[in-house]
């Protein structure tokens, strides 16, 4: 454990040495190796929160304890002079063969500057922790202290008292949300034309192909949907090849003689969401959009005409996070199903709409139970160890999910499974969650590139007017 060369070459100027918070190991237990060639620091306050918060099978207290074995891995045979002098940490996985990055250190003596109490009145674990930065500040003038919180009330105070504090970054997929993929992407008026020399054409099973050649393909991703303003017929990418593409005519689902169950689409994104919910060929999908621009209503559609009538699925599985908009009601009664109902207003919604209304009292009573017996609502928190084959799996409110319990339920499924994302990113009701750090974000972000993934950003609310005016302007 003694100090590399490596740890040497870095100037003292240039080194930062970052105060955390608990919060920030509580929402990302790999935080302690995420920062590079900088020093960090733990309060035993820290510590102290760490221990209270072990116990559970949350995942706030499953990441707890994988970063008390991160400290213990860390800690191992060291002895004290070790410690008090910093323990070298590594790089994340894969950057074996790679020098230590920066130094772990632990507090070992007691605060000296304590936060005055005629600013900060009361005895808070913030507090402990705003004065440990303190005393850090004065004692190591060599580093630059920064506290890192995902608590903005401590970063605020910590402002206040003039010292410098950020958020934790590590967890963001982009910079700006704005910057997410949106699934579709506008050509030009004169797209064709200036390809006509080295455009080829040729049809298979009914289908219409077209491979292009160009510099723009470049920017491209698989199972992208293409349009022209003002033409109405719009293109799929199907294969990437450096400078080349081979794109498909996608089917017209707005036409009534298209339609799925029942359902035709009302606007170009959501003919694009119907051929990306359809194809065989695409295993996970993922819908963002305001409410009202039917995600839920289209991913019930084409889950269910592949289920009872293609019969490429076996059921449909849907399920969602149990937070609430207002005050919590308590404990529900009953099974799994049944605790979950309260939760499923919105399948029970939709599939109001998909149930014939032609059929009279009895039809819709005999077509409710056959759906009923072939949607099946799941609990999140039952998930572990599962796997799911042959099944339609609907992730609806996906925006509260945390990368890591993204990756939790898209790994349950099996052979013949399709995975279905809805959600909107303007709407997180997580703590610590924002739009840049969202697991649906991060799943959109990452799939991407996948042949056999797709995504499309529903723009325009097709729930009524009066919902449509209330969005824009409420």
């Amino acid at each position: 454990m003694a100090e590399t060369t490596a740890d040497l070459a870095i100037p003292l100027a240039d080194r930062r040495l970052f105060v955390l918070d608990t919060n920030v190991l509580m929402h990302d237990p790999t935080a302690l190796f995420r920062f590079q060639e900088h020093d960090i620091h733990l309060p035993m306050m820290v510590l102290e929160e760490l221990d209270h918060a072990k116990k559970g099978l949350s995942e706030v207290a499953r990441n707890v304890r994988q970063v008390s074995r991160f400290l213990d891995d860390l800690i191992a045979g060291a002895s004290k002079e070790q410690i008090d002098l910093g323990l070298p940490l590594p790089g994340l996985a894969g950057a074996r063969g790679k020098s230590a990055s920066g130094r772990l250190f632990f507090q070992t003596r007691p605060i000296r500057l304590s936060v005055p109490a005629n600013l900060l009145p009361g005895n808070t674990p913030d507090h402990d922790i705003l004065g440990m930065a303190l005393s850090l500040r004065q004692d190591r003038p060599d580093s630059r202290v920064t506290l890192v919180s995902k608590d903005i009330n401590l970063r605020i105070k910590a402002a206040i008292l003039g010292l410098h504090a950020e958020d934790y970054y590590n967890d963001q997929t982009l910079d700006d949300v704005n910057l997410l993929y949106s699934g579709a992407r506008e050509l030009p008026p004169d797209f064709w034309e200036s390809h006509g020399k080295e455009l080829e054409s040729w049809k298979d099973s009914g289908r219409t192909f077209y491979r292009v050649r160009g510099p723009e393909i470049a920017s491209w991703h698989p199972n992208q949907g293409l349009f022209q303003a003002d033409a109405e017929t719009a293109y799929i990418v199907r294969q990437l090849r450096d400078a080349e593409a081979v794109i498909e005519i996608l089917k017209d689902h707005t036409a009534a003689n298209h339609a799925v169950w029942g359902i035709t689409a009302r606007n170009r994104e959501q003919n694009f969401a119907l051929n990306l919910l359809l194809d065989p060929a695409i295993d996970f999908v993922s819908l963002l959009g305001a409410a009202g621009t039917g995600k839920t209503l289209l991913a019930l559609a084409a889950g269910l005409a592949q289920t009872l009538d293609a019969k490429r699925y076996r059921e449909i599985i849907m399920t969602r996070v149990t937070v609430p908009v207002g005050e919590d009601i308590g404990f529900l009664p009953g099974t799994e199903e049944e605790k979950m109902t309260p939760w499923m207003g919105a399948l029970m919604d939709n599939l109001e709409v998909l149930a014939p209304q032609d059929s009279g009292e009895w039809g819709r009573a005999a077509t409710a139970d056959l759906l009923s017996n072939k949607i099946k609502i799941r609990s999140l928190n039952f998930m572990r160890g599962r796997t799911f084959q042959s099944k339609y799996l609907i992730i609806d409110e996906a925006q509260n999910l945390t990368p890591k319990q993204m990756k939790t339920l898209i790994t349950r499924a099996g052979p013949g499974t399709k995975v279905i994302c809805l959600g909107n990113i303007a709407q997180i009701d997580t703590p610590y969650l924002s739009e840049t750090t969202s697991g649906l974000t991060y799943v959109v972000d990452r799939f991407k590139d996948w042949p056999h993934g797709g995504h499309v950003t529903l723009r325009r609310g097709e729930r009524s007017r009066l919902a449509e005016f209330a969005s824009e302007h409420l």
